[in-house]
């Protein structure tokens, strides 16, 4: 085959340090459009950015040139610096240093795009922990609890 072709969906949550509630009404649209255009500029399609005052969730379409740990640290790495500089009360940001990265079946790209938009609804039965840990038991991730949280 002559040409290289791929769509690999992946579902990418990630948390504030310490789970801090610091992404308020102020800055979370802001915030997630950058992100968004964090992963455009690398070649990853964006197909919906939200999260909670706690974490942020990512559902993008992965280019075949960069890994999923590069797109990460380019994305907290510059998000954060961004924060920082437009908002200087938030001089003390940082995000978590793990992640949690999930396929996602491109015929179902919607549902998740939904889960992703009722974020706000969703948590005010579930916390970040339960939600993730939720994530880690339906892909069969195994994990140790002592690490996962920072």
């Amino acid at each position: 085959m002559s040409q290289s072709l791929s769509k690999i969906c992946v579902h990418i949550v990630f948390a504030t340090k310490y789970r801090q509630p610091l992404i308020d009404d102020r800055i979370e649209n802001e915030l997630h459009s950058y992100i968004g255009g964090i992963c455009n500029s690398m070649g990853c399609i964006p197909v919906k950015v939200g999260g909670y005052v706690d974490h942020v969730h990512i559902l993008c379409v992965l280019s075949r040139k960069i890994t999923v740990m590069k797109l990460l640290e380019e994305v907290k790495k510059s998000s954060s610096r961004w924060l920082k500089t437009k908002f200087p009360e938030y001089s003390n940001f940082y995000w978590q240093d793990g992640y949690g990265v999930f396929s996602v079946n491109p015929y179902e790209l919607e549902i998740v795009v939904r889960y992703i938009a009722n974020q706000k609804v969703h948590h005010q039965k579930r916390t970040f922990k339960d939600e993730f840990r939720g994530f880690l038991k339906k892909y069969n991730v195994e994990y140790d609890e002592r690490y996962v949280w920072d």
